[in-house]
């Protein structure tokens, strides 16, 4: 009964708020779950059930109109160019979620159990903002105990009963960030060797740089939301500032567009900086 409750309670607040924001389906990808020492581009030559998981994943998105990344088809790809120029599983993923496009990326986890009382299985499913990699909904599903020895009928049925509850609490999470942006974390800060700081004036006005900086996060953060951490002479660190998810042709707006758009304006300026980028966090230093 509280299961039940709790999904009318997600579905409900879900449509509520697509009620109050034009429609806007993210691009999906499922990828598989790997343990420690697993590849992720053989893994599933090797596993059925988690093709299956994967399959009945997809389809579930599929039948709902959300439009969909095959796995199986951008790891070809990605091997015929020989994109993976190493074998670290982390550079991989994050390769082969960049060529997808995706907005969202659903990894799937398998877990089987075979016993003289019968067989099950379960299938964890976990989903991600790609761009900043933020967990966005997670369910389990089980299949219950059956005497049976096909394994991929019960991975089915395990992903037929979690999925509408998974994609309900998704669509909610992505809808709160449609209607009020990403956050990303921005730390300013300057080399060694730097002749600036952040009280040298700019412009015609002779603003300090921290309050020249202000201004144009005031400007291009989504819906004039941002907040500022704390500023002193040598750094300036904006600890949460929200940016959409599509730019004004409808394509993706990423951290690393974020941080292109931000790098060029303070070239703009005549300064010199460097960036770096990991996850949702964007540092640049001002030489």
């Amino acid at each position: 009964m509280k299961k039940i409750i709790f999904l009318f309670i997600v579905v409900l607040s879900s449509s509520l708020t697509y009620a109050q924001l034009p429609i806007l389906l993210p691009k999906i990808m499922v990828i598989p779950f790997t343990k420690d020492g697993e590849d992720l581009r053989t893994i599933l030559d090797k596993d059925i059930n988690s093709r299956i998981a994967i399959t009945k994943i997809k389809e579930g998105f599929d039948s709902r109109g959300y439009t969909t990344v095959d796995f199986v088809g951008k790891l070809k790809t990605a091997k015929d160019n020989q994109i993976f120029t190493s074998d670290n599983q982390s550079d991989i993923k994050s390769k082969i979620i960049e060529m997808a496009g995706c907005d969202i990326y659903v990894v799937a986890e398998v877990d089987t159990k075979k016993d003289n009382t019968g067989s099950s299985a379960s299938v964890i499913i976990s989903s991600y903002e790609t761009s900043t990699g933020n967990s966005l909904s997670n369910k389990v599903g089980n299949s219950g105990k059956f005497e049976t020895d096909d394994i991929g009928r019960l991975v089915s049925k395990a992903v037929d009963k979690s999925m509408e509850e998974f994609i309900a609490m998704m669509n909610l999470k992505f809808a709160e960030i449609n209607k009020n942006g990403r956050s990303v974390l921005v730390d300013i800060s300057f080399s060694e060797n730097s002749s600036y700081n952040m009280t040298s004036p700019f412009g015609n006005d002779k603003l300090a740089l921290s309050d020249v900086l202000e201004e144009w996060f005031s400007t291009n953060s989504f819906n004039n939301n941002y907040h500022i951490q704390g500023t002193t002479n040598f750094k300036m660190i904006f600890d949460d500032v929200k940016i959409p998810i599509k730019d004004k042709n409808q394509n993706n707006y990423t951290t690393n567009r974020f941080a292109l758009d931000f790098f060029k304006y303070l070239k703009t300026l005549g300064l010199d900086p460097s960036k770096e980028i990991k996850g949702n966090t964007i540092y640049i230093t001002i030489n």
